[in-house]
């Protein structure tokens, strides 16, 4: 009977397994172990694989062997593990890790390559912590210096946006971890998220919102990407038909999953005929309230469920939102390739630092102040650093992308390895903590101490270094809350004023997210911007302050002179923040430097700006057409004394059409290598002639204008080295 009874376990068994084979088989093609899992499941394990099963976990079906998939916030490193079904951390001690660079700052650096490092780097910290999905990058417009979560992003432009996050995706999903690529779209303010309704054109919609995500689905096949909270055409995006369904997967083809954002799914029918996949934090606002109900309480679960049983809504819907999940799941949980990954690798340490190097971007540098020189030939023996963000660590805050991290190595810390006992300190200023939703009251007896404190230590320096700007307090570069101003926060304006009154010899060092206004900007003598730097901030900021690297990064934003120069200002509250939950988008696809241009506003510096410890002599460009593309080539030389990197921009301007067109329109880019002294080299950037087009509203289709196009050449966007011109049939 024993014997039987085992003979018996052992053949159901190799039935079992001999059934099982397709979708267990790791070199069985993608389509194939798809629909054999989906055959293989009941409805109710269907549904489980729609929703959340904690708060960043979704089932897989442990029946079959079917993994879960575990995600995590990004997309600037592992977000710290959290407890199962709460807000609060884990209080793990092994899950500190490396915080890598703002994507401003990856923007800045304008380097395919080292987008491309980047992702391969932070996905290995993410699949060591046993995460399939990461939750970034992002790709939403900076249409207001305000936004408070535009450091997250890569800037005002579509097209480099899309040329700097195909690299990262490929990067990262090379190594079996998910991009989810967000926001999916018009999330371009904090104000309202939940439920502002974004008026946009069509054409708008295409040539500047939907752009980057569209060249991320099509030339990095994206596996997931992330709904936004607001609304589009009335409708929620993480359940929108006409944006998921019409242009995201049946246009463009996307084969990957739709992940809500948290809290971001509002009702079962349009979620189950929507476009949405896989249902994430709903009942809460997607940072810290709590709920009361379980997850099979979410819209695409008992709800859906019993919509699917009643027959109500077709068995194919399930079963195509099923199938995307699955086709996510043995891309990264159940692939075989995925890698063991590291975390805190020196590797990734350098990664983080040659990006940051590479992203800080010099604005001014009046009689070359800058470099400054080692300490053993310092021009300087007293300097005194100023300001808050010296010391404080900006990995902290700013809502989801809050890291925690195994070091962090200060601007200060930094600087006194440089110079000793030369440098002394005082903050100048302080900001509390204000995080999330949280507001600090700062005490103004305590502001005016720490101002005097520093204008008293300023009277015997021979150099200052400001080091303040934004942080990731809350309405400042934080989720949920845009800034309230243009101006700097915290009185630093005066501070820096008036300590350059008392000491010309200052230099100005500010991190944030957004440009700000610069009332100081005549009286000091050296700018540089960081963004966020990430846990190599003080090495990365020390090696271009004391030109152990030249700076080579460049604006991906503009910088107005005066808030009111942006310019959705001029048509008031309808165009930010919005009336009644309504926003218009009525400067159209004039975003950035586009309206700049066009309508010859004068910035405080141009999109594509940034300065150098070196000169760059620019050859004569040539362009000639070569099958689909258009080849711009130009040679760069190195005219001054120290090696450097110069980064050639290509500016088209369309001969006249149906529709107004910018002046100037980002089309192409390169960097060069490190160019020595007198070294030149020639570049060759390839143009695909679609990227001339505008999007027809008429005939809902993109059109490329026949006509002489002028290719501007030029170190920004307004600094143009020379022109070309290509006639298009």
């Amino acid at each position: 009977m024993k014997k039987t009874f085992i003979l018996t376990a052992l053949l159901a068994l190799g039935a079992m397994t001999a059934e099982a084979q397709t979708y267990l088989n790791p070199n069985a093609p993608l389509e194939e172990r798809v629909k054999d899992a989906l055959s293989r499941m009941t409805t109710h394990e269907k549904i489980k694989l729609l929703h959340a099963q904690s708060k960043f976990t979704s089932a897989g079906v442990p029946r079959l062997g079917i993994r879960q998939l575990n995600m995590d916030d990004g997309p600037h490193g592992v977000r710290e593990e959290l407890e199962w079904n709460t807000w609060n951390a884990a209080r793990w001690t092994n899950d500190s890790i490396v915080a890598f660079p703002s994507l401003t700052c990856l923007a800045s650096t304008w380097n395919r390559d080292l987008s491309q490092a980047y992702g391969n780097a932070v996905s290995e910290e993410f699949a060591f912590r046993g995460k399939d999905i990461m939750l970034g990058p992002g790709v939403n417009i900076q249409r207001t210096p305000l936004n408070g979560r535009a450091f997250e992003y890569m800037g005002e432009d579509p097209f480099l946006a899309g040329e700097m996050v195909v690299p990262y995706i490929r990067g990262a999903q090379a190594n079996g971890v998910a991009c989810c690529l967000k926001h999916f779209v018009l999330n371009d303010q904090e104000t309202d998220r939940f439920a502002v309704n974004v008026n946009v054109s069509d054409r708008a919609m295409r040539e500047i919102y939907l752009r980057p995500f569209q060249k991320a689905v099509e030339q990095a096949h994206v596996y997931t990407i992330m709904g936004s909270y607001n609304m589009w055409k009335g409708v929620h995006c993480c359940h929108n038909d006409e944006l998921l369904n019409g242009i995201l997967k049946k246009e463009w083809g996307w084969d990957g999953a739709l992940v809500s954002d948290w809290g971001g799914t509002t009702n079962t029918m349009e979620a189950a005929l929507g476009g949405l996949d896989i249902e994430m934090g709903t009942y809460t606002d997607g940072k810290v309230r709590e709920s009361a109900f379980g997850y099979d309480d979410y819209y695409l679960g008992n709800p859906f469920e019993q919509l699917i049983t009643e027959g109500k809504v077709p068995m194919s819907v399930l079963d195509e939102k099923a199938s995307r999940v699955l086709r996510t799941i043995f891309r990264t949980s159940m692939n075989p390739k995925k890698v063991i990954g590291s975390q805190c690798s020196e590797a990734h340490y350098e990664v983080c630092r040659q990006i940051g190097e590479e992203g800080i971007v010099l604005l001014k540098n009046e009689k070359n102040i800058l470099p400054l020189n080692p300490m053993k030939n310092a021009k300087y023996h007293n300097i005194l650093v100023v300001g808050e963000n010296a010391t404080r660590s900006l990995t902290k805050g700013g809502g989801s992308s809050e890291l925690k991290t195994l070091r962090d190595d200060t601007p200060l810390d930094a600087l006194k390895r440089c110079y000793e006992t030369m440098i002394s300190y005082a903050p100048g200023y302080y900001s509390g903590r204000a995080m999330y939703d949280r507001v600090d009251r700062i005490d103004s007896a305590k502001q005016a101490q720490l101002k005097a404190e520093a204008l008293e230590a300023a009277k015997s320096s021979d150099l200052i270094i400001f080091i303040g700007g934004l942080n990731k307090n809350t309405r400042q570069d934080c989720e949920n809350g845009d800034r309230e101003s243009y101006d700097l926060p915290y009185g630093q304006n005066e501070l820096i004023a008036e300590l350059a009154k008392i000491q010309k010899n200052i230099i100005v060092v500010t991190f944030g997210g957004n440009p700000y206004a610069m009332p100081w900007l005549k009286d000091v003598a050296g700018l540089v911007h960081c963004w966020y730097l990430g846990s190599e901030s003080g090495a990365a900021l020390a090696n271009v302050l004391t030109g152990v690297v030249n700076p080579s990064g460049k604006l991906p934003v503009t910088f107005a002179a005066k808030y009111e120069d942006y310019p959705y200002v001029q048509y008031g509250a309808e165009a930010y923040p919005g009336v009644k939950k309504q926003v218009y988008y009525k400067e159209d696809i004039f975003v950035g430097y586009r309206h700049f241009a066009t309508k010859n506003v004068k910035p405080l510096f141009p999109f594509g700006f940034g300065l150098s410890y070196t000169t760059f002599a620019y050859g004569k460009p040539t362009a000639v057409t070569s099958g689909e593309n258009i080849i711009v080539e130009t040679t760069v030389t190195n005219t001054g004394k120290v090696a450097g990197k110069e980064i050639v921009q290509v500016y088209m301007t369309a001969p006249q059409s149906d529709v107004p067109r910018s002046a100037k329109e980002l089309k192409g880019f390169a960097k060069t290598k490190v160019l020595d002294p007198g070294e030149s080299e020639t570049l060759r950037i390839s143009i695909p002639k679609n990227e001339l087009a505008y999007y027809d509203e008429t005939g809902h289709q993109w059109k490329v204008t026949a006509g002489t196009y002028t290719l501007n050449v030029g170190a920004n966007v307004n600094d143009i080295k020379g022109k070309v011109s290509v006639n298009i049939n």
